[in-house]
Parts: structure tokens; sequence; C-alpha cells
């Protein structure tokens, strides 16, 4: 017979469970509690968040440990994750009742190594859209990923400790805790900058430099120094309003003069594109909820992102947030619906009753005088004084008199 035991079999709901109960409590001390949620199996969505993964899991000295993260970071383990310049703070959910602090301190991007990307991308980074959407040319994807000087951080960038009582480099908590970075750089890629403590604006800002200095070259060869609309949209990576031409459609009632303009008139105008108004997260996060408080026996998030018409990678997050914040509950996987409704309040009890009526006898009260306000039999008062007497909520004055205390 073995004289070591295997500890309990808990399973994958069951630690889900523990942990949202657990976000629940932390959040009524800290409503900035920020916790990882992964939907379905996929660590990751974007380029951002893969590309941290890929980055850690090629290191030798991360490939025997980090996967050790993955089922902590699946099953909500990650409590919050906070990220600063060069910092990121963590709760993990471990085995204890308590959670484990988690501390990770990540170099600044070495200037020589920003010079260099921040040229690269004078020339071939159009938008900060493109960027942070991971759409951008592939040279300057292989650029960001080079060991030891792209922006990704190698192993010696990485300082890490935990606060749990594993004694092994990398401790299960904080590999989950770098699998939940690169969760949290897909709702916002922006965060990667502020971790390696770079401002992203200055590769945008560097381009548009680097394409006005160009055009005004180009403008000053020729006898009319102007830029079209067209070409000034694309040197700032936004889109132009086409501004209709009001001389050349004929007004109305008159007839087009000559030819040449009724030829002109006769071709079908071109198709503007109205501007839509632009939704806000508080709309966005506003049309998601109502629509799943609508549904209640549980809606997917493709049937979300089909129905409001956003995109399914960011109706994500919002339903992420909605179930740490407790708006929404996970019915199912993938199905999400209203939460339960709490049931009111129960009635007071002929205890309370007693209690109350007392207070408007501050010199006491018979149990005679207790039996008639409250219309119930002697035996129930005296049972009912009984135990107030022994809890010590009362005090008796006399003989079959009683008053609180």
């Amino acid at each position: 017979m073995s004289y070591f035991q295997y500890p309990k079999y808990v399973s994958v709901a069951e630690k889900r469970a523990r942990a949202e109960k657990k976000i629940r409590q932390l959040k009524k001390k800290n409503p900035n509690l920020s916790p990882v949620i992964i939907e379905g199996r996929t660590l990751a969505h974007t380029w951002w968040g893969k590309s941290w993964n890929a980055n850690l899991e090629r290191y030798a000295d991360y490939s025997n440990r980090i996967g050790r993260g993955r089922s902590y970071v699946r099953h909500l383990a990650v409590l919050d994750l906070q990220i600063a310049g060069g910092k990121v703070d963590a709760l993990v959910q471990g085995s204890r009742s308590k959670p484990y602090s988690v501390e990770i301190d990540i170099a600044a991007l070495a200037p020589p190594i920003w010079n260099t990307i921040r040229s690269a991308c004078a020339e071939q980074l159009d938008s900060l859209q493109d960027l942070l959407a991971g759409r951008f040319p592939k040279s300057l994807a292989h650029l960001f990923m080079q060991k030891g000087s792209g922006l990704f951080p190698s192993p010696d960038e990485i300082r890490f400790g935990c606060s749990c009582p594993d004694w092994a480099y990398m401790c299960k908590h904080v590999a989950a805790v770098l699998y939940g970075i690169g969760a949290r750089l897909d709702q916002d890629p922006s965060l990667f900058f502020v971790l390696r403590q770079v401002d992203m604006d200055d590769l945008i800002t560097t381009a548009v430099q680097e394409t006005s200095r160009q055009w005004i070259e180009k403008a000053e060869e020729t006898t009319t120094p102007t830029i079209a609309e067209a070409d000034l949209g694309a040197v700032f990576g936004i889109d132009m309003d086409a501004v209709p031409d009001f001389n050349s459609a004929p007004s109305k009632g008159t007839k087009p003069a000559g030819k040449k303009k009724a030829k002109n008139a006769a071709r079908p105008a071109k198709k503007q594109s109205r501007p839509t108004a632009k939704t806000t997260p508080a709309d966005k996060k506003g049309q998601i909820l109502s629509l799943i408080e609508s549904s209640p026996k549980g809606i997917r998030a493709p049937e979300i992102a089909g129905t409001t018409g956003f995109l399914l990678a960011s109706v994500r997050p919002v339903i992420s947030r909605l179930m740490a914040d407790g708006k929404i509950r996970r019915i199912s996987r993938g199905v999400y619906g209203p939460p339960i409704r709490r049931r009111s309040k129960k009635q007071a009890t002929m205890t309370d009753v007693i209690l109350k009526m007392l207070t408007a006898y501050p010199k006491g009260a018979s149990i005679a005088e207790l039996v008639k306000k409250s219309g119930c039999e002697q035996k129930q008062v005296q049972n009912i004084l009984f135990r107030l007497l022994k809890s010590d909520k009362i005090r008796r004055v006399g003989r079959g008199i009683y008053a609180l205390k």
C-alpha cells in the first residue's frame, strides 16, 4: 500500500465555478479587478497575442516550463492581471484558498533596436490601425520577431517572482500569467508598447514625416505644388470623404447645352459612401448586453456578431468583461445568457415580530400582552422568548415579563 495520497480530482467546471466565485469576492474589495478569461481552446486570436505566445515557446529556457500554465489560464485561474510600464502584477488562484501574487518585470526595448525598427517602418507602415490590427508587410513581421533584435523580449529581459512555495525556476502560476499577457494583447495590442516602454506613435509619426517629405520634393518639381485629396488620405492612413462636384450636374429645369454636357449628364453618378456614425465602446457593450438579456435560453458569440454587425474578435472581449462584472452568465460552453435572478428577501419571521413588539415596551411586556398583539398561541410565544433569552437578546424584568437588552 502506498503512503502517498493522490489529490482529489476536481473537474474543469468546478475549477471555473470556484474561480468565478473568487472573482466576485475580490471585485467587492477591488472594482478594478481585471481577470483573464479565455473563450474556447485557443489562447490567442490576433497577431499580437499569437506572436507573444510563439516568442515564449521558441526559447529553450521556457519551452519545458511554459506549457504548465496553459490549463491554469484556461480554467480562469488568473484572477487579476494589470500591465504598466515594464511591469505586470497578477493574482493567480492555486491549490490554497488565498491567491498567489505574481510579479513580472520586462526590460525596456533598447534604443538602437527601437531606432532600427522605426527606420524600417518609415517606408512600409501606413497607419496606426494597420499596426494594431497586425496588417503590415511580412518583412516587418519578420523584423518584429527577430531573436534578440526584435520587439518581443528574450528570457534575459524577463524577471519574475511568485509567492507560492514552488521552488521551480518557473512555476505554473508565472507560466499562466505569461499566457495571460498574450490574451490581454488580444483585447488591446497597444499594451505591448506600454510593456516595452516605447511610444508606438513614433512609428506612425516617422512614417508620416518621411512620406510628407517625399511629397514636398515631388511638389517642388511641378508648377502647382498641391497634393490631391486621395493622396493626402494615403499619407495619413485615413479615408477622405469624396466632395461632389455640383457644377458638373445641370440645375433643375434647364437643358444641358451641347452634346458633350449631355453625354456627361447621361453617365450614372458615382456612388458616394456615406460616413457611418462611429460606435463607442459603451454603445457596443450596451447593445451586446441587451441582446444577451433578451435571450433567456442563451446565445452564442457568432450569433451576437451576426445580429449586431460587430466583428467576432471585438465581441468576445466584451462578453468576457460582462461575465467578470456578473451581468451575464455562461449557460454552457460558448452559450451566454442573462444572470439568474435572485429570490426576494424572506418574509419576517415570528421571532422578528416579537423583537419588534418589545421595542415598544422599554420597561417590559408580559406574555399575555405579546400573545394578544401577535395573535399567536401562548406556547409558541413562550418558545420564542426562551430562545431569545438563551441567545442573550432579551432579559427577564419580572415573572412572565420580558424586555430588550
